[in-house]
């Protein structure tokens, strides 16, 4: 009987895994061998502040629940001590604080994940953490947004000056 408890118990681990990483905006698979506790409590903290949800999880359940949701090609990167990072809202959040904080702890390596519903590997993890942040971009948008109204502003005010200033 003790069989079927612990089955259900990893089968119901495994739907969770796979809820997650179908609402995930991003999911982030890293190496964390070599880290110590301290460094590990201090990623930890940066990414729940980030509202990032960072778990060990073993690669066998990590598979199970990567091919429920079609994404089988996140076994290539399921081997060793694997964390996981899961980010619901922003898709960039969980990268760049991952790839800041391997640039600064080596031992932390960077092995793939999914953006959006799609295997993403190690360097375009990588590239995804060098873009902007959510409120980076939309403050970039809003630049643009806003150039011609300022330009055609500053040229009224250019005539109206010069009309002040030829009477």
């Amino acid at each position: 009987m003790a069989n079927a408890k612990i089955i259900e118990a990893k089968q119901q681990e495994v739907n969770e895994i796979a809820t997650k990483l179908r609402e995930s905006a991003s999911t982030v698979v890293a190496d964390y061998r070599g880290l110590n506790v301290a460094q590990v409590t201090e990623l930890r903290k940066q990414l729940r502040e980030a509202g990032v949800e960072f778990q060990v999880l073993k690669n066998s359940l990590v598979s199970r629940a990567a091919a429920s949701v079609e994404l089988s090609e996140l076994d290539a990167v399921l081997t060793g001590p694997t964390a996981v990072a899961f980010s619901k809202t922003d898709a960039v959040a969980a990268a760049k604080i991952l790839n800041d904080f391997a640039k600064k702890n080596e031992a932390l390596k960077l092995k793939g994940g999914v953006v959006e519903g799609r295997y993403v590997d190690a360097a375009q993890v990588k590239a995804l953490a060098d873009l902007p942040s959510r409120e980076g971009l939309l403050s970039m948008l809003l630049s643009v947004l806003q150039a011609p109204i300022r330009n055609f502003a500053l040229a009224v005010k250019a005539v109206a000056e010069k009309n002040e200033a030829s009477a």
